[in-house]
C-alpha cells in the first residue's frame, strides 16, 4: 500500500511532458488535480464527487478545465501516443481497433442513440466509442477514443451545433474511416507497431481492409461467417460480347463453407491463469471477394490472404482474415487472432476503475477530454506497473517485460510475464498534494 501511494507523489514529474504542452498555468494545475480525481479512491469519477474528494469547494473549475473549447487537447493525444510506444511500441507491437460503449439515459448527451451497447449485450441507449489501443504481450495502453455520431444526430445540424460538435465532424464518417484517421494519427506522432487486430465490425469492411493493406500495414481482422471467398488460382477473363465485363472463372463460395472440409487441428496460443489456452483452427489462403461487381451483388477476387477459422470449446466458430505472408503459421495466426482480447481489459478498466462512462457533461468537447485524461490515468498506471516489474526483474535476474525488444514475434513466450490488472492503487489517505496551489478562478 505505501509503495502505491509512494508512485502516486511522482505523478507531477511523470505528467512534465503533457504539462509543457498545455499553454496556460491554470491548465498545467487542474490537469494533474483532475487526473488525481480519477485516480483515487470512490466508486464515482464524474465532476462533484472527484471535487468533493479532492477537498475542493465546488466543481465549476473542473468543468471548466474538462468542458472548456477555448483550448486544444490535440498535442496531449500526441505526447500520450509517445508515452505509450516508449511503455510497449515496437515491431511486435499491436494496434487494436474495436467500439466501447458507455450507456447513457436522456437524448441530449452527444452522440447518444439507440445502438448496440456490448457493455449490455443488446442494442440500448449508449454513446460508441471507437478505440484504438497499443499493446504488446498483454501490456495495453489505450491511444485513442473517438465519438461515433449515428445519423439519428448527423441528420440534426442544430442538435450536432448545440452539443459543440465542429462543423468538420458532421460528416457523418463510418467507424471504419475513423478508426482509419486514428491510425494515420498514431503514425504520424510516431508510434510503432507490427500488426493491426479489428473485429469483424471493422474486418467484414472491404474498404477498411483495402484501408490498411493501402498504407503498407499487416493486419488480422473478424469477418462474418457469410463473407465470399475465391481460391487462390481464380482467373478472371473478358469474355467476348459488348459489354467486356471481367468475371471470375469461378463461383465465390462463403467463409464457413470453405473451412468445413478443412482439417482443424488444436492451437494453443498463451498460458492463462487457469492453464492453456486453446481451440482448434484451420486456415487455407483464399482471394477474397470485395473487388468490383461483376454480377448480381458478387464481387471480383481481390486480395490473396489467410482464411482463419475458429472453433471453440462451446461449439461457436469465428472467422478471420489477414495478410501475414504465405510461410506463417497455424499457431502464429491463432495467437494474432487472439492477441485482440487485451483491449476487452482495457475498457473494463477504463470504466469500473477510472471512471470513463461517469461523465456527466453533455458535449464533444468534455467527453472526448475526460476520456483522454482516463487514457493518461492509464497509461501513468502503466508506467507505475512496468517501473516495478523491471526493479523485480534485476533483483531476481528474471526475463525482462514483454514491453521490451526481446520478443521475436505474436506468439506469447511459455515463461512470459502476466501483469496484474491494471487497477489504481486502493488508498487509505488522500493522494499526494499537489506541488502548486489550486488556483483562483482564471480563464483556461
Amino acid at each position: 500500500m505505501a509503495d502505491a501511494v509512494r508512485g502516486a507523489s511522482d505523478l507531477d514529474s511523470w505528467l512534465a511532458p503533457f504539462l509543457e504542452v498545455m499553454g496556460r498555468k491554470t491548465r498545467r494545475t487542474w490537469a494533474p488535480l483532475y487526473l488525481r480525481g480519477l485516480l483515487g479512491p470512490g466508486e464515482r469519477k464524474s465532476l462533484q464527487p472527484m471535487a468533493m474528494r479532492l477537498g475542493l469547494s465546488g466543481h465549476d473549475q473542473l468543468q471548466h478545465f474538462i468542458a472548456s473549447p477555448a483550448w486544444d487537447d490535440a498535442p496531449l493525444w500526441t505526447v500520450l501516443a509517445r508515452e505509450a510506444d516508449r511503455l510497449v511500441g515496437g515491431p511486435d507491437a499491436f494496434l487494436v481497433v474495436d467500439d466501447t460503449a458507455l450507456p447513457k439515459k436522456g437524448e441530449l448527451s452527444v452522440g447518444v442513440a439507440r445502438q448496440y451497447c456490448g457493455q449490455l449485450g443488446k442494442k440500448a441507449n449508449c454513446q460508441s466509442l471507437v478505440s484504438v489501443t497499443l499493446a504488446q504481450g498483454e501490456v495495453p495502453v489505450p491511444v485513442g477514443l473517438r465519438l461515433f455520431l449515428p445519423e439519428t444526430w448527423t441528420e440534426e445540424p442544430d442538435r450536432c451545433a448545440r452539443a459543440g460538435v465542429p462543423g468538420t465532424e458532421m460528416a457523418p464518417p463510418s467507424k471504419g474511416e475513423i478508426a482509419l484517421a486514428e491510425l494515420d494519427r498514431l503514425r504520424a506522432a510516431g508510434v510503432r507497431f507490427g500488426t493491426v487486430l479489428a473485429d469483424a465490425g471493422y474486418g467484414a469492411s472491404g474498404e477498411f481492409r483495402k484501408g490498411l493493406t493501402g498504407r503498407g500495414l499487416l493486419w488480422a481482422v473478424g469477418i462474418p461467417r457469410v463473407q465470399k471467398v475465391y481460391g487462390t488460382a481464380v482467373q478472371v477473363t473478358v469474355p467476348p460480347g459488348r459489354r467486356r465485363r471481367p468475371v471470375p472463372d469461378e463461383e465465390p463460395r462463403p467463409a464457413e463453407e470453405v473451412l468445413a472440409g478443412q482439417s482443424w487441428r488444436r492451437v494453443t496460443w498463451r498460458q492463462g491463469t487457469k492453464g492453456a489456452l486453446a481451440a482448434r483452427f484451420a486456415a487455407t489462403r483464399v482471394r477474397v471477394g470485395d473487388g468490383g461487381i461483376w454480377a448480381n451483388n458478387r464481387h471480383l477476387p481481390g486480395e490473396e490472404v489467410w482464411l482463419v477459422g475458429e472453433w471453440r470449446s462451446s461449439g461457436e466458430r469465428k472467422y478471420h482474415l489477414s495478410n501475414l505472408g504465405p510461410d506463417a503459421s497455424l499457431r502464429v495466426l491463432a495467437s494474432t487472432i487472439k492477441a485482440r482480447w487485451i483491449c476487452v481489459q482495457a475498457h473494463q478498466q477504463l470504466k469500473q476503475e477510472l471512471g470513463l462512462g461517469h461523465f456527466d457533461g453533455r458535449s464533444w468537447t468534455g467527453l472526448h477530454r475526460h476520456a483522454l485524461m482516463t487514457c493518461i490515468a492509464f497509461a501513468y498506471l502503466q508506467h507505475l506497473r512496468l517501473a516495478q516489474h523491471r526493479r523485480t526483474s534485476r533483483g531476481k535476474n528474471a526475463a525482462p517485460h514483454p514491453g521490451t525488444a526481446t520478443i521475436t514475434g505474436p506468439a506469447r513466450p511459455a515463461s512470459g510475464y502476466l501483469p496484474p490488472a491494471v487497477r489504481p492503487p486502493r488508498q487509505t489517505s488522500p493522494m499526494p498534494a499537489l506541488q502548486t496551489p489550486v488556483p483562483a478562478h482564471d480563464p483556461l
